[in-house]
């Protein structure tokens, strides 16, 4: 059994499979992306162990997890020899301690080399916030809602640019409107997870792109070190004709399931007010989409303008014309290269 520190147990998971062997609870709040949920002990057995341990002692519960674990060795054994395709596992837990160093010992006694993570997925965690602290060439694209930000990244990535696309991780595209059709969202640390794993395939010496977002997508919060690297970042604006933008809001929204779209324009009615909410309403059920989009536009313009005053220390500027997507992201390219980003 062979101890890697977790930038080593990252890089060779590229290739290795690797075992969380963590309560499914605990898997299920956050796991490191592709890791396989061998559990040593079930959620309920855990909660046993744990308060053996605070009211009879350690041995106690290790007397206690052994009895429990007995009958189930010859399944991880099994489960574990069907993952190991090339011989070698890597293998974790909370603290790097007794359960990743029993399940490793005891795959390794079938002819499986093993390797654990030095201080378990704690300091997975801890390694996720140390990387999110510094990313050097990070360009973020602001504009106002409407101006086509998130297919512009997207276009930039196809053009051979580097992008963090934050809302496709998240599966939620923000504001209020953006989680209708998108289905569920990854739990906090799952997305960070995710988001850790995208951003280690970049080149941290190119520059990277990232769309402009609040520390909040949808119920997703963004890692704090990643959110202040983006309030320090070179910023690029966008501006795109509001008529361009409400076409392109009509096309975004305007087919999705009504009910959950009226709930949306419910759950605003605090900050617009009880009239204009209720203009809104009735324009969206008279179809007005056009106009839905002209007033929620006015709504997002203000909080958006508010956001980059508060937060935004410096951006430059491009006008675009909303229309052709391959066209504008040739035009922020350039721009980017004149600025020398």
């Amino acid at each position: 059994m062979q101890i890697l520190s977790p930038n080593e147990f990252l890089s060779k998971a590229e290739n290795t499979p690797v075992v969380d062997v963590r309560s499914p609870a605990e898997y299920t709040e956050g796991h490191i992306p592709e890791a396989v949920n061998i559990a040593l002990f079930s959620n309920e057995e855990r909660a046993e162990i744990g308060t053996i341990y605070k009211q009879q002692g350690r041995t106690e519960a290790i007397e206690r997890g052994l009895d429990i674990i007995g009958p189930k060795m010859s399944r991880f054994v099994k489960e574990a020899q069907a993952l190991a395709g090339n011989g070698e596992l890597l293998v974790h837990c909370w603290r790097g301690g007794m359960r990743s160093e029993s399940m490793a010992w005891l795959f390794e006694r079938v002819g499986i080399r093993c390797f654990t993570l030095k201080g378990g997925y704690k300091a997975y965690r801890n390694l996720l916030l140390e990387e999110f602290a510094s990313i050097p060439n990070l360009i973020v694209l602001e504009g106002f809602t409407g101006s086509g930000k998130t297919e512009i990244i997207q276009e930039l990535a196809r053009q051979g640019e580097q992008i963090l696309d934050l809302e496709g991780l998240a599966n939620h595209r923000g504001s209020v409107f953006g989680g209708v059709g998108q289905g569920d969202q990854p739990t906090t640390q799952q997305f960070q997870n995710i988001l850790l794993a995208a951003l280690r395939k970049l080149d941290k010496e190119k520059r990277i792109w990232v769309e402009g977002e609040s520390k909040s997508i949808g119920h997703v919060f963004l890692p704090d070190p990643f959110w202040k690297a983006m309030n320090q970042a070179r910023i690029i604006e966008i501006e795109v004709p509001v008529e361009q933008r409400v076409k392109r809001v009509v096309k975004d929204y305007g087919q999705l399931e009504r009910s959950r779209m009226t709930d949306a324009i419910m759950s605003l009615h605090k900050r617009l007010g009880e009239q204009r909410t209720n203009l809104i309403l009735d324009l969206y059920q008279n179809n007005e989409l056009e106009q839905v989009a002209e007033l929620l536009l006015s709504y997002y313009d203000k909080a958006y303008r508010y956001s980059r005053d508060k937060y935004k220390k410096s951006y430059a500027s491009i006008d675009l014309s909303g229309k052709d997507i391959r066209e504008d992201a040739v035009k922020l390219v350039k721009k980017a290269n004149e600025l020398k980003l």
